[in-house]
Parts: C-alpha cells; structure tokens; sequence
C-alpha cells in the first residue's frame, strides 16, 4: 500500500485504505490565472489518487473555490478582500471575475490530465455551513463574539496546536508592534472566523453583516461533504501555518476529536532560481508553456522528476528536456504498436509500482521506465503493454500518436473555427471559454506560433 510523509506526525506513514478512501485538497482562490507553482500541489493530489486507484481503492475528493473570505495579507485579519480588489481592478463584477478564474483554472488543470473532484464548493455558495460551524464553536467554548459583529477562535482553547507546522502557541509572537495588537482579540494568535462588512459578497447572520474567515471554510466544507474523519488532506508547503493549523483547530474542536488522519504537502517550486511571484515578474503560466510550442504535459513531465516533498527549480531548460521525453516516449509507444502483442514486462512493473509506493518516489520510477526503454532483452510488444499499464498512473498520454489523427467530435470544428477567430481579433477571454467548452467535448486545445492545435 502507498506510504508517504505525514506532516503532522513527521514521518513516512501507510495509508491504511482497503476500498475507499476520502480525501481534502485546498483548492484555488480564484482572482488570477494559476501558475504552474500553484500547479504543482494539484499535480500531487492527482498523484496520490492514482497511485491508490491502480490499487482498487476509491478515492472521493473535495476540493474547494475561494471566491470569498480570502485577505490580500494572509497574516492578517484585516485588509481587503483578493476577489473584490481584483474586480475592482479589472472593471468587473467580483462574481463575474471568480468564474472567469475559476473556468481558466479547470481548463488548467485538464490540460495536466487532473482527475476532477467529486466536489468542488465554492465558499460563496456554502456560508450557511459556515455560520452553522462558527455557532457551534461558539456554542462549545472554542470562539467568542465581539460588539462590532466579529467571531474570533479562542486559540488557547485548543492546547495541540501547532502540531503540523511546529509553531507552538506559547512561542508564537504578535505579527505586529505589541501597541498594534487588535484590542479584540483575548489572545493575539486568536483569529476571525467572521468579519463584519458590507456590499458586496457579504451576508447576514446572528452576529451582524459580514464575510467569513478564510480558513473557516475549509473546515465547514471538508466536514460537510467528507464528513468528521477523513484520510488524507493536502496542500502546499506555505498552507501548513496558519491555514492548516487553524483549520485543524476549528474542525477537531467543532468535531471533538482527530478529524484528518494524514497531512500531506508539497515543497515550493522556484523558476530560474527564484520564487514565482506576480511582484517579482517571475510568473510561469500554463499558457506561456503551451505558447512556447511545448506540450502541457510536459509540465507534468517535469514535476514527475523530482520528488514532490522536494524543492523544485524549474527552468525552461527543464521543461524543453521535458517536452522532448514526452514526445520521444509517444513516439516510441507508437512503434511498439506496431509489434506483436506481449505480456507486461512484470519486472518492471513492479519495481515501477514499488517506486510509487514509496513515498511517490516518481524519479526512481522514471528511471525504471528508461531502462525499460533500451532494454532489448524485452521484446517491444511488452514494451507497449506495460509503458500504457503505467500511463495510468504518469498520465502522459503516451497514447496519443497510435492509429490515425482522432476524428473530431461532433459540433468541436464549429468551436475550434470559433476559437481561432476570437484569437485573431483579441479577444482572449472568448477564445478561454471557448477553450473549456472544447475540453468538455474531449478535445485538448493548445496554442503554439503556427496557430492553434488539438487533440
């Protein structure tokens, strides 16, 4: 069974699953495009489900759209709103704007062949769990109300935390000047589970107009549609404090007891040496990938190489090498195709799927697979089976070049035609929709120099 690091418990642990399993992944807060650092944490829940389907195990996953609660300053608790400045700035409705981001997202993440979740809320359409949630820890003893309409977690009323990010409540230190702690606060690691506002995207409840905190949703949708024990949670490496603390704070609180068995995350990813950020210019979208003339996939390709609790610095070097193995593979694929039907090569296989088990060790399995590739004791027709039986789990497509070019499906040509219009004529966002609406036909679109390609 699949063995991998447990944040909280600071060690390899086996995922314990005999025929379901269910399992929490932080989804995006939708006010831009997502990069191909936020990506990665995608690429590793999709991983982690695979891995564990090749095993006949179900895997039901939720993961959320923040399109609400989420402050420019993810320390603080006050500030403004990144869906609403971001509207605001774009000359758009705040909900308008959340879709448009989220479609581009769910286009993203199908170009990496993602599995889709089996439910994916948006926090503006489930406060009613929030504010249930938020009453109950009320009602327990964990949050307390102030005049001004607030709700704040008492964090000294759950004594384990900081067992994931190591950051203890007795060593954590004001963010700010001691003169500048919020006089509201009892203590001032307690933080907002519902802020008093007004405008848009806010909403009554018994303690006033307002919004909900951010990391309270998580909570009342993990709880909801996963129920009060789950198996796995995920998230990247900048979630562990303070989103996945003061998650775990509210639900183990609101539950009475341990409600995610394993925490798991991804290490950062770096492009050209340096961290991606909007501020620092250093932003790689998929799309700037795809216009490079390179397959999405490569993306994938790239991060397959490196293990995913390990730091990643990613280059165009990097994804070229990338780009150029995926093809490669395709292309051998296809010719061995063409030989006489073999059974898997089982040796390899199970060295492949050992690898997969250990902690996602997804380089040693590549390395197994290139072996593979020159052994010539291994006749090529089980070469083919067994590159394909593994597809399932790399998700490469290393299909793609067998037979003749796909016919398209019905009412697509209209669309790519569509498309290619739009594109000439600047209009971007329609060329997006028009994108996702061919993705829902089956039909991958990526833009190259020479125009616009599919398959």
């Amino acid at each position: 069974m699949l063995r991998i690091y447990d944040t909280r418990a600071r060690q390899v642990e086996e995922i314990a699953a005999e025929r379901a399993l269910r399992m929490y992944t932080c989804g995006p807060t939708v006010y831009r495009y997502a990069h191909v650092g936020n990506l990665r944490t995608y690429v590793l829940s999709d991983l982690i489900r695979r891995v564990l389907e090749r095993r006949r195990v179900r895997v039901v996953v939720c993961q959320n759209i923040t399109d609400v609660g989420h402050l420019i300053d993810d320390s603080s608790d006050e500030g403004e709103d990144k869906v609403l400045a971001q509207a605001r700035a774009e000359g758009r409705s705040p909900l308008e704007m959340a879709r448009f981001y989220e479609d581009a997202f769910r286009n993203d993440t199908a170009a990496l062949n993602l599995r889709p979740p089996e439910h994916t809320p948006r926090a503006s359409e489930t406060i009613d769990l929030m504010i249930d949630l938020i009453a109950t820890l009320v009602e327990k003893g964990h949050a307390y109300t102030v005049p001004d309409g607030s709700v704040f977690f008492d964090a000294r009323s759950f004594p384990t935390y900081g067992e994931i990010s190591g950051n203890r409540l007795d060593e954590l230190k004001p963010a700010h000047r001691i003169e500048a702690v919020d006089p509201r606060k009892r203590f001032h690691a307690d933080w907002a589970l519902w802020k008093p506002g007004k405008g848009e995207l806010t909403w009554e409840t018994p303690w006033g107009r307002g919004f909900p905190g951010w990391h309270v949703e998580c909570s009342a949708m993990s709880l909801r549609f996963l129920g009060s024990r789950f198996d796995i949670h995920t998230g990247g490496m900048d979630l562990r404090f303070p989103h996945h603390e003061d998650e775990r704070a509210q639900s183990d609180s609101a539950a009475g007891h341990e409600v995610v068995r394993h925490w798991v995350h991804g290490e950062h990813l770096l492009f050209d040496g340096r961290k991606m950020a909007k501020s620092t210019g250093n932003v790689v979208l998929l799309s700037d990938v795809v216009a490079a003339g390179l397959d999405p996939l490569a993306v994938r390709m790239a991060f397959l190489e490196h293990r995913y609790r390990q730091q990643l610095n990613l280059t165009w070097d990097t994804l070229r090498a990338a780009d150029r193995t995926v093809r490669r593979w395709r292309t051998r694929v296809a010719e061995w195709a063409e030989s006489v039907s073999a059974p898997l090569s089982q040796s390899h296989v199970e060295r492949v799927e050992a690898a997969f088990d250990d902690d996602l060790d997804t380089p040693a399995a590549l390395r197994i697979l290139r072996e593979l590739e020159r052994d010539e004791s291994v006749p090529p027709g089980a070469k083919f089976e067994t590159f394909l039986h593994l597809d399932q789990v790399l998700a490469l497509d290393l299909s793609i070049e067998i037979g003749k070019t796909p016919v398209l499906p019905a009412g697509a040509s209209e669309l790519l035609e569509a498309r290619a219009r739009a594109r000439e004529a600047g209009d971007f966002a329609q060329a997006d929709r028009l994108r996702g609406s061919l993705a829902e036909l089956g039909v991958r679109v990526s833009d190259t120099p020479e125009g616009q390609t599919w398959v």
